[in-house]
C-alpha cells in the first residue's frame, strides 16, 4: 500500500535501500557475493585479528560447511526422518570442539570474508573517491568492542589495481561461533522505499500512526476470520528485513541512538547485516521469486549468518567522507 497517500508527512521520511536478497551459489572473484571468494591482492597481507580475546577453542571452518551440507541433504532425502543414524555420527564428530594448544589471546587470527559488493552491481552503494569495491571482513569471535559480536573490517578499494589476484586465503585454525561462517551466495540487487524507524517520528505521527494501527487491528477482529491480518507500520510498511545497502538502521534492541563520526558528521547507514532475509513478522517483504519458499526450513537463512542472538549488524560510514573510520552497532 501506499502509506505517504494515507500519512503526507511520511514523505519527510523516506530513504530508499537496497536489499542484496542473497541466494546459495558461488560466485566468481570479479562478482558481488556473500561468502565468496574475494579479489584480493597477492601481494597485500591477508587482514588479521589481534584484539585480546580467547581464539584457543573452537570449531574448524570447513567442519562448519560440511555439518551444513549433511544436514541439508539429510533433510532434503527425507524431510519426515531427516538424518539417519550414520550421518548423526557424521553430524556429532563435526559439531567437536577442537583445542588449540599455544595459541595466545593476541595471536593473529585471519578474518573471514563476508561480503564483497562492486559499485557496479550495487544500485545506492557510494564509494570513495577512486574505490569501485568494498570488502567487508571479521574475526569469527566475539568479545570486541562495548557490545562484544565479531570483529569487523570495512575495506574500500580499486578494483583495477589489483593485478594478481590471491588464491585462497588463509583461514582461523578455529571459529568461536558457526555464525559467523557465511555460505556462499550470490546477490539479486532490488531498490525498494522505507520510512523511518517509528520511535524517530514525530510525536504527531506516531499517535496517527497508532490510532490506524488499533482501528485495522479492531476491524481484522471484527471479520470472525481467525486468518485475518492487518497491516502495521513497524513490519510491513517501515524497513525492509534481511541484508541491504542503505536505508534505515532499526533500533529494536538497543532504542535510538546516533552513530557521529570523528569529523563530527551524523553517520549513514552503510550496509546492514542479518540473520534472517524475514520472519513470521515481516511476511510482507518476502521477495514474489521466494513465497514459495516461506514454509521452508532455513529458506529465508540463505547466508546461515547469525549475529547475536538472531539480530542485525548495522554498519555506519560518514557522508562527508565513506573512506573515514565505520561504526559498528549490533542489534541483537
Amino acid at each position: 500500500m501506499d502509506i505517504e497517500a494515507e500519512f503526507p508527512e511520511l514523505s519527510g521520511y523516506r530513504k530508499v535501500c537496497t536489499r542484496l536478497h542473497p541466494r546459495a551459489g558461488t560466485a566468481g572473484r570479479q562478482e558481488s557475493s556473500v561468502g565468496g571468494p574475494f579479489l584480493w591482492p597477492q601481494d597485500e597481507p591477508w587482514p588479521t585479528c589481534r584484539a585480546p580475546h580467547p581464539r584457543n577453542r573452537g570449531r574448524r571452518v570447513e567442519d562448519v560447511h560440511a555439518w551444513r551440507r549433511v544436514l541439508a541433504e539429510a533433510w532434503r532425502r527425507d524431510p519426515d526422518v531427516g538424518p539417519s543414524q550414520e550421518e548423526r555420527d557424521i553430524l556429532s564428530a563435526l559439531e567437536q570442539v577442537h583445542h588449540v594448544p599455544g595459541l595466545s589471546d593476541t595471536a593473529p587470527v585471519p578474518l573471514l570474508p563476508v561480503a564483497q559488493l562492486f559499485v557496479r552491481d550495487i544500485p545506492g552503494l557510494v564509494a570513495p573517491p577512486g574505490c569501485d569495491l568494498l570488502q567487508v571482513l571479521w574475526c569469527p569471535f566475539d568479545s570486541h568492542g562495548p557490545q562484544s559480536g565479531p570483529g569487523v573490517l570495512v575495506q574500500w578499494r580499486s578494483s583495477s589495481g589489483i593485478g594478481a589476484a590471491l588464491a585462497e586465503p588463509p583461514l582461523p585454525e578455529v571459529i568461536g561461533d558457526a555464525g559467523y561462517v557465511p555460505e556462499p551466495c550470490l546477490l539479486d540487487p532490488e531498490q525498494v522505499v522505507e520510512h523511518e524507524y517509528q520511535e524517530l517520528l514525530s510525536e504527531t505521527l506516531q499517535e496517527q500512526l497508532e490510532a490506524w494501527e488499533a482501528e485495522a487491528e479492531e476491524a481484522a477482529e471484527d471479520s470472525y476470520d481467525d486468518e485475518s491480518e492487518f497491516v502495521t507500520y513497524h513490519h510491513d510498511l517501515s524497513i525492509a528485513p534481511g541484508w541491504k545497502i542503505g536505508g534505515y538502521a532499526s533500533w529494536n534492541v538497543t532504542g535510538p541512538s546516533e552513530a557521529k563520526c570523528s569529523c563530527g558528521e551524523s553517520m549513514q547507514l552503510l550496509l546492514k547485516i542479518d540473520s534472517r532475509e524475514w520472519d513470521s513478522g515481516t511476511l510482507s517483504w518476502v521477495p514474489l521469486e521466494d513465497r514459495e519458499l516461506i514454509n521452508e526450513s532455513e529458506a529465508n537463512a540463505p547466508t546461515q549468518v547469525t549475529v547475536g542472538r538472531g539480530g542485525s549488524l548495522n554498519i555506519f560510514s560518514c557522508p562527508a567522507d565513506p573512506a573515514h573510520e565505520h561504526k559498528v552497532i549490533l542489534q541483537g
